[in-house]
């Protein structure tokens, strides 16, 4: 059981790790190409940015569902249950 709880508490924590660090890597990936879509054209400088933070709340909504889904696994796992009768 003990064994089943710490392998619990790891897949919990790759979650967030991986889920972190792909948002992460999406957010500098769209703000790059945000810099560079408004140096080619200035004059669609405010269309982009509104684009571009609507999907930064996005991107880091998608991350905060995995940290809320790991969450779940760590504190009312249903999966635990079978194993304690």
């Amino acid at each position: 059981m003990e064994n089943v709880l710490g392998l619990v508490a790891l897949s919990a924590g790759l979650i967030v790790a991986l889920g972190a660090f792909a948002a992460s890597i999406g957010i500098a990936i769209m703000g790059s190409k945000y810099l560079e879509a408004s140096a080619r054209q200035p004059e669609l400088m405010n269309a982009l940015q509104t684009k571009m933070f609507l999907l930064a709340g996005l991107i880091d909504a998608a991350f905060l569902i995995g940290v809320g889904i790991a969450m779940l696994f760590a504190f009312a796992n249903p999966f635990i249950a079978p194993l304690a009768k």
